[in-house]
């Protein structure tokens, strides 16, 4: 599988905290990946170093050919269109419109002026996502699973290369994660994007992902496909994962 991003050595500390140690990773290219790990290990950190919205203390990466870590800054931002970015509360506006908050990436970032062509773009995502002609309503207005819909629908209006999910389904319940476990899916299959997914509902991950990759203090512990994964004989894995489908079967 082709890399579409890879990292190198990468570090990155808050003080003397050292969050990332030397992060080595290849997310393979039109493919479904997830990061897993114990929480506080510095997943969601990992996502916005990668996407330069934080800059790592030491390492490379690089998106295709291009090494994001040693571009100037207005060349990064440009470089960021290429990412999507799922938040784990899908982090709406409140003060707007489902409408508006989908337009507003289309008009403050790709600066689309024509309200046409504004218009449309949201009234097809919103129906790709199966919420057709809820542009009027509020975010407080929806249900959980309605805003994370919403929150990926707004990641994916910009058209990006790589879409990242940071925990998609935390506070959902096991209807509605399924729901959105199907959505992931269906954005890698049926618009072959490139999915990178932080979560700990750690069954779904191995269920969905072509790759996993597992992140405990500071590093890389293992990484490759699932069954790869499972067989790995790294202690905090196979605790990690035993403990998790443990508790599934409760």
């Amino acid at each position: 599988m082709s890399a579409i991003v890879r990292t190198e050595d990468l570090a990155k500390a808050f003080g003397s905290n050292a969050v990332l140690k030397g992060v080595t990773l290849e997310i393979p290219d039109k493919k479904v990946s997830a990061i897993i790990g114990q929480s506080g290990t510095g997943k969601s950190v990992l996502f916005k170093t990668i996407m330069g919205m934080m800059k790592p203390d030491r390492g490379k990466v690089w998106f295709k050919d291009i090494e994001l870590t040693s571009l100037p800054p207005g060349e990064l931002i440009a470089m960021r269109r290429y990412f999507g970015y799922s938040f784990q509360n899908a982090a709406l506006f409140d003060s707007m419109t489902v409408g508006e908050n989908l337009a507003f990436p289309l008009r403050e970032v790709l600066r689309l002026r024509d309200r046409g062509e504004v218009r449309n773009r949201v009234a097809e995502m919103l129906k790709w996502i199966e919420l057709p002609g809820i542009e009027a309503k509020r975010p407080d207005e929806l249900s959980g699973g309605m805003r994370k819909r919403v929150g990926v629908a707004r990641a994916l209006i910009m058209r990006p290369e790589v879409l990242f999910f940071d925990e998609p389904t935390t506070g959902l319940d096991p209807v509605l994660s399924e729901t959105i476990n199907g959505l992931v899916i269906r954005v890698n299959k049926e618009l072959n994007l490139t999915c990178v997914m932080i979560t700990h509902d750690i069954p779904a991950a191995f269920r969905i992902a072509d790759k996993i990759s597992f992140l405990d203090q500071g590093y890389i512990i293992a990484d490759g496909s699932p069954k790869e994964v499972v067989a790995s004989e790294h202690r905090m894995v196979k605790d990690f994962l035993r403990i998790s489908f443990s508790e599934l079967k409760v």
